[in-house]
């Protein structure tokens, strides 16, 4: 029985190993007839799950299925030349201001005018006026005074001129003092406190340098006010020779035509000095012509810019002298035109002013106040300007 037993056992482990050995030859014969067939030969594993990854005995394997990248930004379509709208370039000209300031013959300010008065001639053409008011707003000055290691009695001239200039002030007025021989010092900022202005004149004690740069202070000044909205002053108190600027007369001239909305007041100083001096042969020729020029220069800027040119020769003169230049600044008329000619080219035009009838048929006449006189009128305003440049 025990025998039977083994040999039933010993049979069919025989038949197990023959079975494995049987199964075992066929994985490499198939591998070899796939890499024989290349291409032809089918996969025998199914595709795998759209969710997940290839099949095996215990079902597919898991992979996170990965997001489908974005499509990439299409650039923005350019215009074809059809698909560009119609347009039109349109050039604004700019405005030009002019303050008008119309004076009697013993220099009382003439307060009764209106917009039908005036006529403004632009290189001779007739302009018109856009808008018209009469200036009594609070000024905005600097004053500019030479203090130089010249002489005495023109240092005192410039130091007397500057401080009834400041007793002239108002409260609401905005000043700035500034002071120069061959350098430009500012003395004092814009300022509505007059305590401020004394302060800043009293500190001219001691004359520097004996150089008088004229032409560079003024330009200075100038540049300096440009940028400020609206008009300003200048109050030029000098002898009005030049000895050792690095700008010369033309480039000055320049910037006084180029800079918009300033009125230059210039007061020559030293007359009595030099009257004396040239009675006793003091001055030679070429001293006479110094002078001379200087007078002429300071001339130049006042009228270019509609101001006025002083020449004192006693102190007493002065008092007067800034109760006319607070009549000018304080009773002017601004007018304002576009000009016809809107070509800017950066050219100098000449303005001119003319005080007509209402009804066009003539002159304006003026009348005293017993209406039974015509008054002879002085007409100050500035000769012109310079145009814009357009920008390229």
């Amino acid at each position: 029985m025990r025998t039977r037993t083994l040999a039933a056992y010993t049979l069919l482990l025989t038949l197990a190993l023959a079975l494995v050995f049987a199964s075992a030859p066929l994985a490499p014969v198939q591998a070899q007839s796939t890499q024989e067939s290349g291409s032809k030969a089918k996969p025998t594993q199914e595709p795998p799950p759209a969710a997940g990854g290839p099949s095996t005995d215990v079902g597919p394997i898991a992979i996170p299925k990965k997001k489908e990248d974005p499509p990439p930004a299409q650039p923005p379509r350019r215009r074809a030349p059809d698909d560009l709208p119609d347009y039109s370039l349109r050039v604004d000209v700019p405005l030009v201001n002019v303050d008008v300031l119309v004076l009697t013959k013993d220099r009382t300010p003439v307060t009764t005018l209106q917009k039908e008065h005036f006529r403004i001639l632009e290189d001779g053409a007739p302009q018109t006026v856009t808008s018209f008011q009469k200036s009594e707003a609070p000024i905005t000055a600097v004053l500019v005074v030479e203090f130089a290691s010249t002489n005495y009695n023109f240092v005192y001239d410039a130091l007397t001129a500057s401080y009834h200039f400041a007793g002239s002030l108002k409260p609401q007025d905005w000043v700035a003092v500034v002071s120069f021989d061959m350098k430009t010092t500012i003395l004092v900022d814009f300022t509505q406190d007059k305590r401020a202005i004394y302060n800043a004149l009293g500190s001219l004690r001691m004359p520097g340098f004996r150089e008088t740069n004229v032409f560079d202070a003024l330009y200075d000044t100038l540049d300096r006010v440009d940028g400020i909205e609206g008009r300003k002053y200048v109050i030029l108190v000098s002898r009005g020779i030049d000895t050792f600027s690095k700008l010369t007369l033309d480039r000055i001239l320049k910037k006084v035509k180029d800079t918009r909305d300033v009125t230059i007041f210039t007061i020559s100083t030293g007359e009595a000095l030099r009257m004396y001096a040239e009675s006793r042969g003091l001055i030679g020729p070429i001293g006479s012509l110094d002078f001379l020029q200087a007078d002429n220069q300071m001339k130049h800027f006042a009228t270019m810019t509609g101001g006025k040119w002083f020449k004192p020769r006693f102190e007493g003169q002065f008092p007067e002298i800034f109760r006319e230049i607070a009549a000018i600044t304080r009773n002017q008329y601004s007018l304002t035109y576009k000009p016809t000619n809107s070509t800017q080219d950066g050219s100098y035009r000449k303005i001119k002013v003319e005080l007509v009838a209402p009804d066009g048929s003539g002159p304006l006449k003026i009348m005293n106040e017993k209406n039974t006189k015509e008054l002879k009128v002085q007409i100050i305003a500035r000769e012109g300007y310079t145009a814009r440049r357009t920008v390229e």
